[in-house]
């Protein structure tokens, strides 16, 4: 049985690879300048909104490139939400290519901040969010990802067989290599309480006081360990090993970062709170923790 199932895994892998990078390139004909132009507009729209201008005339987005748009901003805003506008932009237009995003001086276009779309999709946080920049006229650059043609349809220079080859090698790793469980899987079925708060795993959302907040994969994990964990001293790498070990995820500043966010989102609960302890690591204080499955 266990022969027949390998034998079956590594021949839809072979007949999905291909279709999987023909998917690619589908999301590149979602790119219609159009439409384009109406999403960076609508960005720049509620930028402004949100920074309380809503007199201010937008100006028109250039296409600079064949796979580059921008458009220029001379009111500052606020870089934390530009983010979520513009994908949330996007996929009002259809748009589903993978892009970079780069706030470039109008001056002498240097970049002052960017990210990539993966930084916002995986942890609804881009590098820099949070730090000053200058209030000066700016360029919000949004750059899609495009697939070269040699990618767009792999078996016009693949044989049948080599594709057969390269999805039997993966689907035998993923077999013998696959770990006991989804890294996903802690998520599951846990409900748990901690104070006047509740997080539930399976969708990721922790209730306080204040109502309901979505929490990423990373922080659910994080304050699921703590919660485990009521009003022990926890050291730094243990939390880095038990919570991350299995995504290669041992930053020291990463945990320190994901921290302060939780205890953002935890604030409107005074009978839980999140303590440094000083060369040590970090305590959750709370005495009323119970976890039912």
């Amino acid at each position: 049985m266990n022969a027949i199932l390998r034998l079956g895994v590594m021949l839809l892998l072979a007949l999905v690879l291909p279709v999987i990078v023909r998917g690619q390139s589908a999301r590149m004909d979602s790119i219609r300048p159009e439409q384009v132009n109406l999403a960076l507009r609508k960005m720049a729209d509620g930028l402004l909104r949100q920074a309380g201008d809503e007199e201010s005339r937008i100006a028109a987005v250039e296409q600079t490139a064949p796979m580059v748009w921008r458009v220029r901003l001379d009111q500052p805003f606020a870089y934390e939400v530009l983010p979520g506008l513009l994908q949330q932009a996007l996929d009002r237009h259809g748009i589903t290519a993978p892009y970079e995003v780069a706030v470039r001086r109008c001056a002498d276009d240097v970049i002052d901040l960017g990210y990539h779309q993966l930084d916002w999709l995986q942890d609804s946080l881009v590098p820099c969010s949070g730090r000053a920049f200058s209030e000066e006229c700016h360029f919000i650059e949004v750059t899609f990802l495009a697939i070269g043609p040699e990618q767009a349809d792999p078996t016009g220079s693949f044989p049948w067989w080599l594709w057969l080859l390269l999805g039997g090698g993966l689907a035998t790793g993923l077999i013998f290599l696959w770990p006991g469980k989804s890294p996903r899987e802690d998520l599951a079925h846990d409900h748990l309480t901690l104070g006047g708060s509740s997080l539930d795993l399976a969708s990721q959302t922790l209730t306080s006081p204040t109502g309901p907040q979505h929490l990423t994969y990373r922080e659910a994990k994080l304050l699921a360990f703590f919660a485990r964990h009521p009003d022990q001293v926890l050291q730094r790498d243990e939390i880095l090993q038990k919570v991350w070990a299995d995504e290669g995820v041992l930053v020291g500043r990463s945990l320190d970062m994901f921290v302060s966010r939780l205890r953002k989102k935890l604030a409107g609960d005074p009978t839980v709170s999140i303590v440094a302890v000083h060369g040590v690591g970090y305590r959750l204080e709370t005495g009323q923790t119970s976890i039912t499955t």
